[in-house]
């Protein structure tokens, strides 16, 4: 049953790409709405079970925040070691410039996002079927939109259109494949905690140091805004759905 509720989760993912395609000519407002998505994926759906699932405190501080916070840094750090290697080896280094691969990095803990969907799906069938249900409707809810940010974010870094189909077909899979391992083992609930928690960081650093500067700088318009306003309200609306 997961492993055909995933089959759902992956049609949505390609959905969500397909539009993040559809619409280039409002580059500014998918940039927004992105921002929106992936913030709100972020404060109202990842943090939340990462801090009910990682473990014990540490230090007074949750697990979870401690490595939201290190999933920032980390994002950080990572792009800034790929901008000196291109600027090292003489390809630019002009503020704006992008770094195909910080793209390809955050399509990929995207992709790796979506197989935790998958395995969270199994996870919630095998311990009944109202619970496997409520993660259904969740996953494939919120798929769309990361369909959306893995074109949008592999694209946005000047990576080519196949790359990035590349990405979203990637993350299509990911979920069916987390579905069916689960028919193997279980995840233990501290580990994806902590992975949840770790990637949200990272999440967010894109969302407020990339994508929504991005999507202000060329057209600081009110639709812009209303659009990262309309993509966190939208997580808020799934997010209360499935609960």
């Amino acid at each position: 049953m997961a492993v055909f509720v995933a089959l759902g989760a992956f049609l949505m993912t390609l959905a969500g790409g397909w539009v993040a395609q559809r619409v280039t000519d409002r580059r500014h407002l998918v940039l927004g709405l992105a921002g929106g998505l992936m913030l709100g994926v972020v404060g109202l759906d990842l943090l939340p079970e990462a801090i009910e699932a990682a473990g014990e405190p540490v230090l007074g501080v949750p697990t979870a925040l401690l490595l939201f916070v290190g999933g920032f840094l980390a994002a950080h750090l990572v792009e800034r070691l790929l901008s000196a290697r291109q600027v090292a080896h003489g390809a630019g280094g002009h503020h704006g410039d992008r770094v195909p691969q910080v793209g390809l990095t955050a399509a990929a803990a995207m992709v790796g996002h979506s197989l935790m969907d998958g395995i969270a799906l199994g996870a919630a069938f095998q311990v009944s079927g109202s619970m496997g249900v409520a993660v259904a409707l969740a996953v494939i809810s919120h798929d769309f939109a990361d369909g959306f940010n893995t074109y949008t974010l592999t694209s946005l870094y000047g990576n080519a259109r196949r790359k990035a189909l590349l990405m979203l077909f990637a993350a299509a899979v990911a979920p069916v494949v987390g579905a069916a391992t689960t028919l193997l083992f279980t995840l233990p609930e501290e580990l994806l905690g902590g992975y949840l928690g770790f990637f949200g960081g990272a999440l967010l650093y894109l969302a407020a140091a990339e994508i929504l500067p991005e999507a202000h700088h060329t057209h600081p318009a009110r639709s812009t805004l209303l659009c990262t306003i309309g993509g966190v309200g939208f997580i808020w609306l799934v997010v209360g759905i499935a609960e």
